[in-house]
């Protein structure tokens, strides 16, 4: 044993003096009133610390259920956006891995205007990067007499995004489907669950009219620019196939035939009725600059809804879709009612004001055969209308001078269904025809209010 080793440790020594330890006492107790308030200490510095860790932290990391895009959507010139694409859209091209499927409850965003300390006066319209307007046309509700302006611009909800129907498209042909129920309208429509709990609206008929006009409808308003109607995508019915598999007792039981045609429309939740803006629902209905002016310039989200019904006016005009407002307007001579009843096969998505335009099977092909009985009551609701989002009007200027709807349309049905060629016959020249005669009824209308109001 070294002699007179020493161990030092909180301010006391240990010496070793070859055969003794000698370690000193320890100090004397906190007295017991201290002893207290370091216990109280503590205990109230481990209450904050778990409610720190409990509650602040899953909200600071938790994810919004919603994607908030700092835009002005659809309110510039078509140049300033991109012109169509040759082969009618800015759809993505199909393929490719890694895809996520989408979640099982799905809702459209809302729109918000851009966030405050964007770089200078830089805001993004539409996903792009423009200049934004100044503080008295960015408060305007119209610009140039007749078109809605970027402060209404600014309040219409997304719509569903090119993305999402790419994303959607995709994802129906890689999951399975394991339950049919009956839902989703009339007949012999079902309501799919696939693997991953997501659900479909999916449409069967009989004969091919009206899926031609369901796809074939859907593929317009993305020509249009027109997001107002849910992603869709083309499947057949083979209950042999692995998608199919599981469910061929049930496949049976709703009578769905082999190798037909079915459009398989994503299920949007929170939907609500929609009704026909007052502006619309009298013999004298009409949407003109003066009817926007008379509204409340606060009343922005109003105001969204009457800039998608321009849309929504121009869309069944073009489709000659009679299962809508023209619904109503037809059953008025036995309800005179019926214009305050909600609108047929039309929705709202009533966190976001989303106008979700349903059931589009009548357009295009079943609808055009029946013009003769039905147009009084379309270009009712076409000459009524003298306001319209600017991104609309050009993408019909658009297609008008090109003439080339059809080519587009037969073209983004090659690129995105090419396996369903033989099972589906695309657009006939016939609907070809009618759809750029309305075309350029639209193009006359838009041009005739700007004669009428521009420069009054």
């Amino acid at each position: 044993m070294v002699e007179g080793l020493v161990f030092r440790g909180r301010g006391d020594n240990m010496k070793v003096d070859g055969s003794a330890l000698s370690i000193p006492l320890p100090s004397p107790p906190l007295p017991q009133r201290a002893s207290r308030l370091a216990c109280l200490a503590a205990t109230t510095l481990a209450f904050l610390l778990g409610v720190v860790v409990g509650v602040m932290l899953p909200l600071v990391l938790a994810t919004p259920p919603l994607d908030l895009p700092s835009a002005l959507p659809s309110a510039l010139p078509l140049q300033q956006q991109g012109e169509i694409a040759d082969d009618g859209t800015k759809m993505m091209v199909e393929g490719g891995a890694g895809v996520t499927p989408p979640l099982h409850t799905w809702a459209p965003p809302v729109a918000t205007t851009a966030a405050p300390g964007d770089d200078d006066n830089q805001t993004r319209w539409g996903g792009q990067e423009h200049d934004a307007p100044d503080v008295e046309e960015a408060a305007a509700l119209l610009v140039d007499e007749v078109y809605w302006g970027a402060a209404v611009e600014a309040a219409v909800p997304r719509g569903f995004p090119d993305h999402e129907v790419d994303d959607w498209r995709r994802f129906t042909r890689r999951q399975a489907v394991v339950r049919l129920q009956e839902g989703c309208g009339r007949m012999q429509n079902r309501l799919l669950t696939f693997e991953n709990g997501t659900q479909s609206c999916c449409r069967y008929r009989q004969n091919h009219d009206q899926i031609q006009g369901e796809i074939f409808s859907f593929y317009l308003s993305r020509l249009l620019g027109i997001t107002n109607v849910p992603p869709s995508a083309l499947g057949v019915v083979r209950a042999g196939a692995w998608q199919w598999a599981g469910v061929g007792g049930q496949l049976a039981l709703a009578q769905w035939a082999e190798e037909r045609p079915v459009v398989m429309t994503r299920f949007v939740e929170g939907l609500a009725p929609a009704f026909i803006p007052p502006a619309l629902r009298s013999s004298r209905r009409r949407l003109h600059p003066l009817e926007v002016e008379e509204r409340d310039p606060r009343d922005l989200a109003g105001l969204a809804e009457l800039a998608q019904w321009s849309d929504l006016i121009i869309f069944d005009y073009l489709t000659g879709n009679l299962d809508r407002v023209v619904n109503n307007l037809y059953n008025m001579q036995w309800n005179p009612a019926m214009m305050e009843a909600p609108a047929h096969n039309l929705a709202v998505h009533a966190p976001s004001g989303l106008l979700v335009f349903l059931d589009n099977e009548s357009g295009l092909l079943h609808g055009y055969r029946l013009l003769d009985k039905y147009e009084t009551f379309h270009a009712s609701l076409l000459h009524a209308l003298c306001v319209f989002r600017r991104s609309t009007a050009d993408r019909v200027r658009q297609l008008v001078a090109r003439r080339d709807v059809g080519d587009r349309l037969r073209k983004m049905y090659g690129r995105h269904e090419p396996d369903l060629q033989d099972v589906l016959p695309p657009i006939p020249d016939k609907s070809v025809k009618i759809l750029n005669e309305r075309l350029r009824a639209v193009h006359k209308q838009i041009s005739k209010c700007e004669q009428m109001y521009v420069g009054a």
